[in-house]
């Protein structure tokens, strides 16, 4: 195999990862920022990435419009390395249930696939950070 066919085989390497990347980016937004979650998608994203922390949310809900600015900060300083996922229960009310969301702001943390962690109510990020950098 000379050079030049070694460079293709990068390149078509490189181009399939960044494609795997976007397909989770159909509802507009990039990877450093918290990406929508429905009943749709939550099971696929959560199973094809190795750390996601879900934030349920309303739109009705004072602390879950508090800590959401906190929530981008975090996706941006943790891009590559920890997805962000936000999840209304008002619309997804199967998941809310099949969790047992009680209350909100609930972030869940599921580590290859499996759920580990579950932290209620608007932390500052200081506190939310550190509960989350546990599991990199």
């Amino acid at each position: 195999m000379d050079y030049q066919d070694e460079l293709e085989k990068i390149r078509r390497e490189k181009l399939k990862k960044m494609m795997e990347k976007i397909r989770f980016n159909k509802n507009g937004a990039s990877l450093e920022n918290p990406i929508e979650m429905n009943e749709e998608n939550f099971d696929e994203v959560i199973r094809r990435n190795p750390l996601v922390v879900v934030d349920f949310w309303a739109s009705w809900c004072g602390p879950c419009r508090i800590v959401a600015p906190i929530v981008e900060e975090l996706a941006k300083e943790y891009n590559g390395r920890i997805l962000f996922g936000k999840l209304n229960v008002d619309d997804n009310k199967l998941i809310s249930l099949r969790y047992n969301i009680m209350s909100i702001p609930t972030f869940l943390v599921f580590k290859n696939g499996k759920l580990v962690d579950r932290i209620v109510g608007a932390l500052p990020k200081n506190m939310l950070e550190r509960e989350i950098k546990r599991h990199l």
